[in-house]
């Protein structure tokens, strides 16, 4: 097997993804083959070549492009990480132990710019887009709240620069449970209650999603008082150091004794490192350790995608 062809999706994957793939795009008639496709958006989430560039045997990139931007707006990336993810926890597989942090992404020149969707909308209400609105209308719907600009898309200015900020949960075998994108000079603590909020895994057969991990652990960018009530008002074990500047300010509040110190098992959080081995294996695919996506829907949609595949992978 050549280079060009070693991120190919295997039969055994395809065959896992393929229940859960439409048929018809509800518009035009059958979708174009689905597992071409995939294999194209694969190959540039894990080369980040420029879409125009993907390989003939893909088809016509800009099939490829749309069916990924598509695929990033409505949700399906998800629900087929969700599905994988399902499949996984039925063999009794899901490490629930798990760990939460962040990473920060450098953002291409190529990210800046993406087109105003309030301006978009009005477009396409005054017919004067050239583009198909039934189609733009589904990505425009899925855009951030307020729209536009570069907040709007998850980009922002941090000390790495121009950026963006990746925030995840992984369970206790390095694979992402949950992913949120934000502007790169976002606090951590700030998304904590976000990301668990999206651990959701079905379950096969009756059942609820399993929503809740055994234990949590995280670093110290994590502990202050909202995060660490979270957990424990759904009694969840948690395992997140306190800073210094934390415990001299409760000493300095409290009585002689200092108070109560919160609960911290060093043991469990020793095991927290499976959230940075699951952000490296993230950044092997060079369209996440760089950010070219132009919209913050697709990048998620490209770190969801690449998510899918260490779930159908390891």
């Amino acid at each position: 097997m050549g280079r060009d062809e070693g991120g190919d999706s295997s039969d055994a994957e395809w065959e896992r993804l393929r229940p859960f793939l439409q048929v018809s795009n509800g518009r035009c008639g059958r979708w174009r083959d689905h597992r071409q496709v995939i294999d194209g958006i694969l190959h540039r989430v894990r080369t980040g070549v420029q879409w125009r560039d993907l390989p003939e045997r893909f088809g016509p990139w800009k099939t490829v492009y749309e069916r990924h931007r598509l695929w990033s707006a409505d949700g399906t990336w998800e629900r087929l990480l969700r599905q994988v993810q399902a499949a996984v926890d039925a063999a009794g597989e899901i490490g629930w132990d798990i760990s939460v942090d962040s990473t920060i992404v450098r953002a291409h020149q190529h990210a800046a710019g993406a087109r105003n969707r309030s301006a978009a909308s009005a477009d396409l209400k005054g017919g004067r887009s050239g583009r198909t609105p039934g189609r733009d209308a589904v990505a425009e719907s899925r855009g951030p709240a307020g729209g536009g600009g570069a907040g709007g898309e998850g980009l922002g200015r941090s000390r790495g620069g121009f950026t963006s900020k990746l925030h995840l949960s992984t369970d206790g075998r390095c694979r992402p449970l949950s992913l949120i994108i934000t502007p790169g000079q976002r606090a951590d603590c700030a998304q904590f209650i976000a990301v668990l909020d999206k651990v959701r895994v079905p379950r096969f057969g009756p059942g609820r999603s399993r929503v809740k991990p055994d234990n949590l652990a995280a670093d110290k960018a994590y502990s202050n008082g909202p995060v660490r009530e979270y957990p424990r008002r759904r009694g969840i074990h948690h395992s997140i150091p306190e800073k210094t500047d934390s415990r001299a300010a409760r000493l300095l509040r409290k009585d002689s004794r200092g108070g109560r110190t919160p609960g911290f098992d060093e043991e469990r959080h020793k095991k927290r490192n499976t959230v940075e081995r699951a952000i490296n294996r993230l950044k092997q695919c060079r369209a996440i350790a760089t950010r070219y996506d132009k919209p913050g829907y697709v990048f998620l949609g490209t770190a969801t995608a690449a998510a899918v595949v260490i779930w159908l992978r390891t």
